[in-house]
């Protein structure tokens, strides 16, 4: 990374991108703040995903400062960034969803702490609720975690519990795996391992990315020094069939493309006793789509994993041993069984780097 120059026309090295659809609402909300936190700090960019509504000429009329990149279609989280991202020069990125809100010094931090170590290729801030901000928000709260069978789950948030923030996650730390929501990374890692997965379209695609980035000797850190507070939901409610597609499809994607055969072969064996078990539950709670969309994305995940064929051979694949951030033991059984809804009541090793 060192000997890059980063050449933009404001000096800036940071560039806060924000993908919008259809959130004219959410950029008439949150927009003024990120664009006065932005000032003399960062370039900020809106990625228009082919919004059917009218935010682009609501950006032309109130920020023709902004600059805006049309993308002639929606390719979801994943495309709409890769597309984007191939337009902006900075040295940092920072990936951040139109459905937050951002308060007083919130880039700086971030900056320096990766600007400590080289190694550090992408950060998120603390995640707060933005309608219940003593509270932690659901994508990426404080820093986000794997357990040994590929379930994610956050400081601050384990499935359906969510912590108060007490200023127990106020330190900087090394995790697993940085929100999508509001993802600070460097540019030249960013494209050197060829951004998202394009397949993903949305959802577990910044797993993945971490994943690549740590088997490629770098890190990923959590900086409770910044906070920002999410809406969550904006594109996709939580209990969607179409998430709960994504989620289940991606998540066995993200395990298939990363772990090496052997370790696959026995997480995909719990995993389909798990999520059977999980689309029962769904059945008798959120009715028939949810339930039916975990065994589609089965059924799609068996269709598609022989476009990775040729990326496995050629890529590093790793263990459940070979990473920071990894809970070695099952978080689906300490939260269930053994009754650990917070972070500090796990028992047992989670990897973490020093």
């Amino acid at each position: 990374m060192q000997g890059i120059s980063f050449m933009t026309l404001s000096g800036n090295r940071v560039a806060v991108v924000i993908l919008n659809w259809n959130g004219k609402s959410f950029l008439e909300k949150f927009l003024p703040g990120i664009n006065q936190s932005c000032k003399g700090v960062a370039d900020l960019i809106v990625a228009d995903n082919a919004s059917s509504d009218d935010s682009i000429d609501f950006l032309e009329k109130h920020y023709p400062s902004i600059r805006i990149i049309r993308l002639p279609k929606n390719n979801g989280y994943t495309g709409g960034y890769n597309e984007a991202l191939q337009q902006v020069n900075n040295e940092y990125f920072v990936l951040l969803n139109s459905d937050v809100e951002v308060k007083d010094d919130w880039i700086r931090p971030v900056l320096a702490l990766m600007d400590s170590d080289p190694k550090i290729a992408a950060c998120q801030p603390k995640i707060l609720s933005q309608s219940n901000p003593e509270e932690f928000e659901y994508a990426g709260a404080g820093g986000g975690f794997i357990d040994k069978f590929g379930f994610p789950f956050c400081r601050g948030r384990i499935f359906h519990s969510i912590e108060k923030d007490l200023g127990q996650y106020d330190d900087d730390c090394q995790i697993f795996w940085a929100t999508g929501a509001c993802m600070f990374i460097r540019s030249s890692c960013f494209h050197e391992l060829h951004g998202f997965d394009n397949s993903f379209f949305a959802h577990m695609e910044e797993i993945d990315l971490c994943w690549r980035l740590q088997n490629a000797g770098y890190q990923i850190w959590y900086c409770g020094k910044s906070k920002v507070y999410h809406v969550g939901g904006g594109t996709l409610p939580k209990h969607n069939p179409k998430k709960t597609y994504y989620n289940f499809r991606n998540n066995l994607f993200l395990l298939y493309k990363n772990l090496d055969p052997k370790s696959f072969r026995k997480v995909h064996l719990f995993r389909m006793i798990v999520d059977t078990i999980a689309a029962v539950k769904f059945l008798f709670s959120n009715g028939w789509k949810d339930s039916s969309a975990v065994f589609q994305a089965h059924r799609d995940f068996q269709r598609g994993k022989k476009t990775y064929k040729d990326l496995r051979s050629t890529s590093k694949l790793t263990d459940f041993q070979s990473n920071n951030g990894i809970y070695q033991r099952s978080i689906v059984f300490s939260y269930y069984l053994a009754g650990c809804k917070k972070f500090s009541e796990l028992k047992g090793s989670i990897m973490r780097g020093q």
